[in-house]
């Protein structure tokens, strides 16, 4: 564990910095909020009145500058990513970055690049790979449980039919634009798990759209305004003899909403509901207090074996959580240089090409080679 306190820079205040970075940082005692880039604070929303003991800047020129500064965090939307990196790796600072990493493949590998050149840790904010369900399932895999794995489903699924404003908290989300829609958003989250349990596919078929209606005639494209707010992701693994399924609606009117569904040749598992972290951080729940990542019994998974010629079903628990926190611990140690970042560079920069190729399968209606 690291010994050193390193000073954190956070740029940008929003919804992204307060739920999903904030409290988990607080939670790792050798880091420090030190400084933040709020460029518009309102009196009921003024990181100078919520962190007084931290240094509040206008600019993201300010926050890099800043030589004390150990560690930049960036929570802004995706169009901005690759310049406020960049920055950040020439004024000499180590940097993780919010998913997605960048809009394109090109901007992604440049920022590998410019990290290596600078001896800087440069990583992405995966936070999901430390869901409690994703662990559970990788605990199952990693025992062979389910034997080989021939078809692996991961669903992000909500019901949202009414068109969603742009005003929102996180405005990217719903309006077009580089870095935008719903691979970019859900999808990196859901590819990435695949890919660490799996490695990168062979070959992807995208189906990327809108389930939502919309106004006007015709067929329409991001081109035409139209914003790209679900997909199904097929991911190919020949050498593997399995399909991976990546999905992500907002129309899906259930009860409860399907997370994972794997089948392999001992067995299969089923889960419903997503991970917990994120409902109890809107809620005001800190990682520190008790039950924090903590699901309800009734949220867990199903597990079926092959026994005896039959198949045989019972619930099973969900692992105790090492929660998102777990995220920023291993950073910590990183710059100790006592690991390894949390997310490879490289890893995130692969992935942003899958990305591109899923949309771009889906434009071209073909599948296409990784």
């Amino acid at each position: 564990m690291a010994t050193k306190t390193f000073n954190v820079g956070i740029i940008g205040y929003a919804f992204s910095a307060k739920v999903f970075h904030i409290p988990l940082i607080q939670n790792v005692p050798s880091l420090k909020i030190y400084a933040i880039v709020q460029r518009h604070p309102q009196p009921n929303d003024d990181a100078a009145k919520d962190f007084p003991d931290a240094k509040v800047y206008r600019s993201s020129e300010d926050l890099v500058m800043d030589k004390d500064v150990d560690l930049v965090i960036i929570t802004t939307p995706p169009a901005s990513h690759f310049e406020l990196a960049k920055q950040a790796l020439e004024n000499g600072k180590h940097v993780v970055v919010e998913k997605p990493f960048v809009p394109t493949h090109a901007e992604a590998q440049a920022l590998v690049s410019l990290a290596t050149k600078h001896n800087r840790l440069l990583t992405v904010y995966q936070n999901r790979r430390f869901d409690s369900d994703f662990l559970t399932l990788s605990s199952l895999l990693s025992s062979n449980s389910l034997g080989r794995i021939t078809e692996f489903e991961t669903h992000f699924d909500r019901h949202r039919p009414a068109p969603p404003t742009p005003s929102g908290s996180s405005p990217w989300k719903t309006t077009p634009g580089p870095g935008s829609g719903v691979v970019y958003d859900l999808g990196t989250h859901l590819m990435d798990q695949v890919v660490v349990l799996f490695g990168f596919p062979d070959r992807v078929t995208g189906f990327v759209g809108s389930q939502r209606e919309v106004p006007g005639e015709g067929k329409g494209t991001e081109k035409e305004g139209i914003f790209e707010d679900s997909c199904t992701i097929l991911l190919h693994y020949d050498g593997r003899g399995m399909m991976a399924t990546v999905k992500a609606s907002v129309v899906s009117p259930e009860e409860r909403q399907l997370r994972f569904w794997v089948r392999g040749t001992k067995g299969s598992f089923k889960k419903y509901h997503l991970d917990c972290q994120e409902e109890q951080l809107k809620g005001g729940m800190k990682p520190s207090d008790t039950g924090f990542g903590v699901e309800e019994e009734d949220r867990g998974g199903f597990l079926s074996l092959v026994e005896g010629g039959g198949v045989e079903s019972k619930p099973y628990p969900t692992v105790k959580p090492e929660t998102w926190s777990k995220y920023y611990e291993q950073m910590a140690n990183a710059m100790a240089g006592e690991g390894e970042v949390p997310v490879k560079p490289e890893d995130g920069a692969r992935l942003i090409r899958l990305v591109e190729l899923a949309r771009q399968s889906s434009k071209e209606g073909r599948t296409l080679d990784v």
